[in-house]
């Protein structure tokens, strides 16, 4: 996010607005300009005029979950100006609501011609990206129509259908065509000597696949109540430590992210959900792996996330083989979109599979969650989708076939498919990128970790004795031959991954840490592993680098390759606590809280690889999340990690 943008988030509904709140459209400016409802863009365009001149901005708009700011007709120092225009703005689900409040300066009768000009152009949100992509839309059709309040956006393709609704009140004086496509909503405004007017537009996104218009909060304020009192259940009953109020600070701005951070989905049995979404504003969607990482971030204090997700991924398990989605039969889906693009298939991610970690993901939550709640109901109902699950790690996974857990890059899709999924994350020190079957480390923590939760189901809930000792048979053998090809003798420490041919990639790399959390070393191995990540190489001050610097392969400002990642280094806490570091493990608490602290309590998606030493402040990764549920849950686990101390 650049400095330009302001992020508004409700549920499944985001906006970007610039300082004085309006919409461009333009691309290539780092964010998704625009209103944002199931990957479609149903603002493009939101542009105020006072005078037939864009206003001048006093106070630009600031972050928070309602945007506010203060604009003027712009003058200089001999013209004071002749009004104040106090514009506030909120999204609700499927809406955008706005206020305009205009007062005179004068004490004379003054008139003020206002517009707004709208548009929608319904773009697919990844034809935004910045990887110039083009998609072509044959027989694409979009229409404006007027209305007596206002005007109403459609656009058409073949069984595709979407529409923006934009309504005012009092209505505007007219509607007037741009030559654009856009349309200039007008006012003819007087204003009293002193006096005040009152402007209300309201937005209703109806995007495919949604059979009724949606709810419009009356006002930003209202808008604003709505979200808060969300916020307010989420931070309610949670006992956050009295003795550390900044941990306390970030937990609670943690969870009210969170509260905003939830996306519709459906169960087995088509019940309706609340999911966390990975993050906004490019990940406001089911993303498997990052729901199932916050459920158990979250699980000692919200159990519900998990009580949802994890439903709502076994609706979404692969059933068949399915060649351009990555799909097999028992694998946990990696991201569900519904825009227009996934829809027609020009990208593969409507329901896309390509992740070699959710599925064993899935199995340590709902075995986590069994434990901590004792919800044997859940565990009996997911039952055929645990197994199905299993079956995938043992089978097409390559557990039994490899002896670990492997993929593949997948041409369209994703390079890799672990949690370092960019292009050259897997690679070795001297940063040579790894070509062929990949065998991630911390891919191989979370099977054996699902291995051994799912056999106490077997046991405890199902009944099934013979199935239980299978899986811990297969977790005790993975543990045995991990320790053997893994371990690099010469350095002490794990590979990042292995190559088709078993050779070890070099680069130490924060995902050791993940072992730490499964449990998969030896207790040796595990305290050197942990002692280790916090040496001046790894650890930034900040928090634990994704790769150690010093090596060819590192830098500051790679997505994965040097940067800090506060749900890495929230994992890694959790691992450090397992096995007795617990000094090691508040220093990196402290270093995130310290990053949050700056940032007002809030955790980013990455920061930057800089030394503290030499920044005295976290140094933002150009490119990350303004809100991530990872991050926003990681002070969460970090609470866990540290005992509330």
């Amino acid at each position: 996010m650049t400095d330009r943008h302001h992020l508004l988030v409700h549920g499944g509904t985001f906006a970007c607005v610039g300082d004085g709140g309006d919409i461009s459209g333009v691309r290539g400016s780092g964010s998704p300009d625009g209103l944002f409802v199931r990957d479609a863009r149903h603002l493009s365009r939101w542009q105020l005029t006072a005078d037939g001149a864009v206003p001048e901005s006093l106070t630009p708009v600031a972050d928070g979950d309602t945007a506010r700011c203060v604009l003027v007709p712009r003058g200089g120092r001999q013209e004071p100006p002749a009004y104040t225009i106090f514009r506030e703005q909120a999204v609700g689900e499927s809406a955008f609501v706005e206020s305009l409040r205009l007062t005179s300066n004068r004490p004379v009768p003054t008139t003020v011609r206002i517009a707004v000009t709208a548009d929608a152009d319904f773009t697919d949100q990844f034809e935004l990206r910045s990887d110039h992509r083009t998609y072509t839309k044959a027989g694409a059709h979009r229409s404006r129509q007027v209305r007596d309040d206002g005007v109403e956006f459609h656009y058409r393709r073949g069984d595709w259908a979407s529409r923006t609704t934009v309504t005012a009140e009092p209505a505007p004086d007219g509607v007037e065509e741009t030559g654009t496509g856009a349309r200039r909503l007008v006012w003819s405004l007087d204003l009293a000597p002193h006096g005040t007017a009152e402007l209300a537009l309201r937005v209703a996104a109806r995007p495919h696949g949604v059979d009724r218009e949606p709810p419009v909060p009356a006002s930003p304020t209202a808008a604003g109540d709505q979200l808060h009192a969300l916020e307010g259940e989420f931070v309610e009953g949670v006992a956050f430590p009295t003795g550390w109020p900044e941990l306390a600070a970030a937990c609670a701005r943690g969870l009210a992210d969170l509260a905003a951070l939830q996306v519709p989905a459906k169960g087995p049995d088509g019940e309706e959900l609340r999911v966390p979404a990975g993050g906004a504003p490019w990940f406001l969607a089911l993303l498997g792996r990052d729901a199932l990482l916050t459920s158990l971030f979250a699980l000692p204090y919200r159990p519900s996330l998990a009580a949802a997700t994890l439903p709502a991924l076994a609706a979404a398990q692969a059933t068949e083989t399915g060649r351009d989605a990555v799909a097999q039969p028992g694998k946990i889906v990696h991201e569900v979109r519904h825009g227009e693009l996934a829809h027609f298939g020009q990208v593969p991610y409507g329901r896309y599979y390509g992740s070699v970690d959710a599925t064993p993901l899935f199995l340590v939550l709902l075995g986590a969650y069994v434990e901590r709640t004792g919800d044997t109901a859940m565990a009996r109902r997911l039952e055929p989708h645990a197994r199905a699950a299993i079956g995938w790690m043992l089978d097409h996974g390559g557990l039994t076939s490899c002896g670990y857990l492997v993929y593949r890059a997948d041409q369209g899709g994703l390079a890799n498919q672990n949690w370092k999924d960019s292009p050259g994350a897997i690679c070795s020190a001297d940063g040579s990128r790894t070509h062929g079957p990949v065998l991630a480390a911390g891919a191989q923590g979370y099977a054996y970790d699902a291995l051994r939760r799912t056999a106490q189901l077997a046991r405890a809930v199902w009944g099934d004795e013979v199935y239980a000792a299978l899986l811990e048979q297969a977790a005790g053998d993975l543990r045995d031959r991990f320790q053997r090809d893994f371990w690099m003798r010469d350095r002490e420490f794990p590979a990042l991954a292995l190559d088709g041919e078993g050779r070890q990639v070099d680069a130490l790399a924060s995902d050791a840490g993940h072992l730490l959390w499964s449990g998969l070393l030896d207790k040796e191995y595990g305290e050197a592993v942990g002692r280790r990540l916090l040496e001046p190489d790894f650890f930034s001050g900040w928090g634990v680098r994704t790769l150690a610097a010093g090596q060819p392969a590192y830098h500051p400002l790679s997505y994965h390759r040097g940067s800090v990642w506060p749900h890495d280094n929230a994992l890694i806490a959790l691992g450090l606590s397992r096995y007795g570091l617990h000094d090691e493990a508040r220093t990196v608490a402290n270093a995130l809280i310290d990053a949050a602290m700056t940032t007002g309590h809030r955790l980013p998606e990455v920061l930057a690889g800089y030394d503290r030493a030499t920044c005295p402040e976290p140094v933002p990764y150009p490119h990350a999340c303004a809100r991530e549920s990872r991050s926003a849950a990681a002070p969460l686990a970090l609470l866990t990690a540290v005992g509330g101390v």
